[in-house]
């Protein structure tokens, strides 16, 4: 009998051995299927930020007239704090829905087109406080990206930064960058689970949030709207 039963749980421990393979098997390819997923995200992001049409400040004072830089400013992050809400809104009310559509390209979605309109945005705030990034609209891009990333306005005592080629070490520097800020409030999916309503108010805090902490860098380099903007490079 003892050694039937030792047969018994040798049998038992090597399919417990299997089962946790087979499982430790589907992780790692979970893992890597997900992580190709993000990292497609980011590349999206640093590909569409040159297409991303920015209004110069002349094409935004013709259309805000009589509005002096902090007003002018305060429109620009209502409109894009706006636009992220209705995002958030929208992936809010798909996520519960009886059955959901495909999630993973939701998620995808909404920081794809948060993106953008933050990218924007803070493009559109430099012009506003004549603090131009240098060089071609691709370089600005890249370093407006930079800063959307990092969340803060760019550093003109460092042109380095703007103006280099978005080689494969900075791509690779900025995706890393890209996916911590794109993420950064989605540990877990969670936004799937609130609903429109607080999925549109998370998205506006967000996005206020990081018009306070760039607009207060672009204060401390602000240009005089009566003076001439940096020369491109």
């Amino acid at each position: 009998m003892e050694a039937e039963h030792d047969d018994v749980d040798e049998a038992e421990r090597g399919r417990m051995a299997s089962l946790a393979t087979t499982l430790g098997r589907g992780v790692r390819r979970g893992g890597e299927r997900a992580r190709a997923g993000v990292y497609a995200v980011a590349d999206r992001i640093i590909a569409n930020a040159p297409r991303i049409p920015v209004r110069d400040l002349e094409a935004l004072r013709e259309q805000f007239p009589g509005l002096g830089p902090e007003e002018l400013a305060d429109k620009l992050v209502a409109g894009a704090a706006g636009g992220t809400a209705t995002v958030g809104a929208g992936v809010g009310a798909a996520a519960m829905l009886p059955t959901p559509p495909a999630m993973p390209t939701e998620l995808a979605a909404e920081i794809v087109g948060v993106a953008a309109i933050e990218f924007k945005l803070i493009a559109e705030l430099h012009e506003v406080y004549g603090v131009r990034a240098p060089g071609t609209v691709r370089q600005r891009a890249i370093a407006y990206l930079g800063c959307w990333a990092e969340e803060r306005g760019i550093d003109v005592a460092q042109p380095a930064s703007v103006n280099a080629a978005l080689g494969v070490q900075m791509k690779r520097e900025l995706r890393q960058q890209v996916l911590k800020r794109s993420f950064r409030n989605m540990p877990v999916l969670t936004p799937f689970m609130v609903g429109a309503a607080v999925g549109a108010a998370m998205n506006r805090r967000d996005t206020k949030k990081l018009a306070r902490k760039v607009r207060k860098d672009l204060r401390a380099e602000q240009v005089p709207w009566d003076l001439p903007l940096p020369l491109e490079g």
